[in-house]
């Protein structure tokens, strides 16, 4: 019979072709190295952040000064030899995959030129103080590092640039997240839009890979630790809920405000500003941080890792307006036009917002309301509520969670669906705006490669 699955033909296309094997080791050495890279970036963003504290800690007027040259100088730098590196990262990465996109303006928006620039201007960015996260320029990173690969592939290889941007991507989150399933998911939720089944298995297996390697260096330790959760019960509904609504509202609004102020066709006059002197406009960004942070004792400043840690461990607790404040923080560093990614900012965010309900209902375990707080917010601003939940879920001890946080992380999505079209591809759409006016036609066929 013609269908029928012959066994031998089968046994040496999987196991003897030498191009195939080839292919395999290339892609898996590349996911190794993008997930050395990554937590590589990881160590120098928190080394970076631990300098400006201490200049901090010694001279507390300093961010009034430091923070807007800083921002400054990384607009201008950015601006002038590495554009594709602004904002998060993960637009970019979305973009390069639009089947608009030909091969050959790729470039613009990930390589590996731009990754070295990711890692230095965003580490400068947490060096300043900006309120800034690592995870969304880690996605950027670990595609161009991956992309790169292209080109020591067999010339039969079935492994196509496309598949290699998803798989870097999400590669890119597994290492900076350390849970290799949450990158995983962000290349299904987010990434991949043409599934690639024949090579299914082997960017999988990449992915997870840059995943592993990050836990083998760091340990097998959470993002923000173990989250330990009190037993579900009837009286987290009413503050549960609460917090669903509130993060999804927040984020919500977050995710509008983010893609008005980034906009091509904003109006207002500190937009006109923003075009017309973008350094001056970043300076201005970067005062507004400091005068926040300062104001705030330093808790806005960076990421919000350790605030976030500490309230999570009960050790430290934000005030009420520490939400309002981080939120403002974290629009006006990413406004500035900085490398700045938003997923730690909006964790934080999140975090607070969750123990701010826990202090207003009295609520006992405010672990719990901390951790709905997180994926909620998450999930509500960038539209991706199972990336979300599985971040926040490797966090929790045990699984009496699970269901509420996958609850929280829907609903706030729902919410803000309700408020604003989906950050990610709205930014997807703006950067998509930076191709040549004529560009080279999409061709079928990827660019030739080294038959080396």
């Amino acid at each position: 019979m013609k269908n029928e699955h012959h066994i031998p033909t089968a046994f040496r296309k999987e196991f003897i072709d030498w191009d195939l094997w080839r292919a395999r080791c290339i892609v898996v050495a590349a996911a190794v190295i993008a997930g050395l890279i990554v937590v590589a970036f990881t160590d120098l963003c928190e080394h970076a952040l631990n300098v400006f504290s201490r200049m901090r800690a010694a001279w507390g007027w300093s961010p009034l000064l430091w923070t807007p040259l800083c921002a400054a100088a990384i607009v201008w730098l950015t601006r002038r030899y590495a554009p594709g590196a602004a904002g998060s990262g993960i637009p970019q990465v979305m973009a390069s995959l639009d089947t608009a996109v030909a091969p050959a303006n790729r470039g613009l928006f990930v390589s590996l030129k731009l990754s070295v620039a990711k890692i230095f201007l965003t580490a400068w960015g947490l060096l300043a103080g900006l309120s800034l996260g690592r995870e969304g320029p880690s996605v950027q990173i670990a595609a161009g590092v991956m992309l790169a690969a292209r080109r020591w592939l067999p010339s039969r290889s079935t492994v196509t640039a496309h598949g290699l941007l998803v798989a870097g991507g999400a590669a890119g989150i597994a290492a900076a997240f350390n849970t290799p399933l949450a990158g995983v998911m962000f290349a299904i939720e987010e990434l991949s839009r043409v599934p690639e089944q024949r090579n299914s298995g082997l960017l999988v297996t990449a992915i997870v890979l840059a995943g592993l390697i990050a836990v083998s260096i760091h340990g097998n330790e959470t993002y923000f630790g173990i989250i330990h959760v009190a037993s579900v019960g009837m009286p987290l509904l009413l503050p549960g809920l609460l917090v669903t609504l509130l993060s999804g509202l927040a984020g919500g609004l977050f995710s509008r405000l983010l893609i008005a102020s980034l906009g091509s066709d904003a109006m207002d006059r500190f937009s006109r500003l923003r075009r017309l002197r973008p350094v001056l406009f970043a300076a201005g960004c970067g005062l507004a941080v400091a005068v926040i942070g300062v104001m705030n004792d330093g808790a806005t400043f960076g990421s919000g890792y350790s605030h976030t840690r500490n309230m999570l461990e009960g050790s430290e607790s934000a005030p009420a307006v520490y939400v309002l404040f981080k939120f403002i923080a974290t629009w006006l560093t990413a406004w500035s036009g900085v490398p700045a990614g938003i997923f730690a900012p909006s964790l934080a965010i999140g975090a607070a917002l969750g123990n701010d309900v826990a202090l207003l209902t009295q609520y006992p375990h405010a672990a719990t309301l901390i951790a709905l707080g997180m994926v909620g917010f998450l999930a509500a601003a960038t539209q991706a509520p199972l990336t979300s939940c599985i971040i926040v879920m490797e966090m929790v001890d045990g699984h009496a969670m699970v269901l509420s946080l996958m609850a929280c992380a829907l609903v706030a999505r729902m919410v803000a669906r309700v408020l604003s079209k989906p950050l990610y591809p709205s930014l997807a759409q703006l950067q998509l705006g930076r191709l040549p006016v004529a560009p080279v036609a999409a061709e079928t066929a990827d660019p030739p490669r080294s038959h080396s």
